[in-house]
């Protein structure tokens, strides 16, 4: 599923992280917005009552009725539009026959291809009415997030994005998921470098304008340690404590970083009203 289709784009630095130039932005807005939309779309189905498979088999015609490509279907051999991760799933949950029940809190991940440019982007959901600590779980998960989306910013490094996003779960006495990370993308879906979620200031690679990745901080209420079960994929808490992510897609500009997966509708956070 990979390709390797952008090397004449832009430029490679020492890290083997591509600068792309200021043309190929617009193509990541496009696919990031309908990734996006996607998930803006999918909200209302998400209720007590539904199937996890129900949801994908949903998402699945949304990416075709726009024309475009799952870069999940196929992908190493996965063979859904998303990826949908319950509870105490940390990442990369398969959808299947599993239906949702009051209170569970769920992360629907979607990676489109349009245009040859991939849109990546996840965010929490909640079937029914959460319990106040799955809420916090998903409020300090989602402020990480954007915490580490403001240290994306020229002349700041690596380090100091996993460093602000690291600092402030803890200081919630949450953890921060070390085993999965963020990644660089453009036209392939996963590119150098690692974005890690935690780390020390000043280390790691520096960034720099045209730098395309993922920020998709993973938080759990207990432990940070996670296993993965016999299906290869399906990423879990080894203590079974709930588990929150949020992604967007950033590329670094010449003062900040512009998201590329923001929603259309303002539905990014799914337990704040819209706008």
């Amino acid at each position: 599923m990979e390709t390797h289709s952008d090397t004449h784009r832009g430029r490679l630095t020492k890290d083997g992280i591509r600068i792309y130039e200021a043309a190929d932005f617009a193509g990541m807005h496009k696919a990031g917005r309908l990734a996006a939309q996607i998930l803006d779309d999918i909200a209302p189905h998400v209720d007590v009552g539904q199937t996890t498979g129900e949801i994908d088999r949903l998402i699945t015609q949304m990416v075709d009725d726009a024309g475009a490509t799952s870069a999940t279907i196929g992908y190493k051999g996965y063979r859904h539009a998303s990826c949908i991760s319950v509870n105490h799933v940390v990442c990369h949950g398969i959808p299947g026959d599993k239906v949702l029940k009051d209170g569970d809190i769920l992360n629907i991940d979607v990676t489109v291809i349009v245009d040859g440019w991939f849109g990546d982007t996840s965010r929490m959901y909640v079937a029914g009415k959460p319990s106040i600590k799955a809420e916090r779980l998903v409020q300090v998960t989602h402020d990480a997030l954007m915490l580490g989306i403001e240290a994306a910013r020229p002349g700041n490094t690596f380090g100091d994005i996993g460093h602000a996003i690291q600092t402030y779960v803890e200081a919630q006495r949450m953890s921060v998921v070390r085993d999965f990370c963020g990644h660089g993308l453009g036209q392939v879906f996963h590119a150098p470098p690692n974005v890690l979620h935690y780390g020390r200031p000043g280390t790691g690679p520096k960034l720099e304008e045209g730098m395309f990745f993922t920020i998709e901080p993973m938080v759990n209420l207990g432990r940070p340690e996670t296993k993965v079960l016999a299906d290869d994929w399906t990423a879990v808490t080894r203590d079974k404590s709930l588990s929150a992510q949020f992604e967007h897609s950033i590329g670094i500009t010449a003062d900040g970083c512009e998201i590329f997966t923001l929603s259309p509708g303002g539905l990014f956070h799914p337990t704040k009203p819209a706008g």
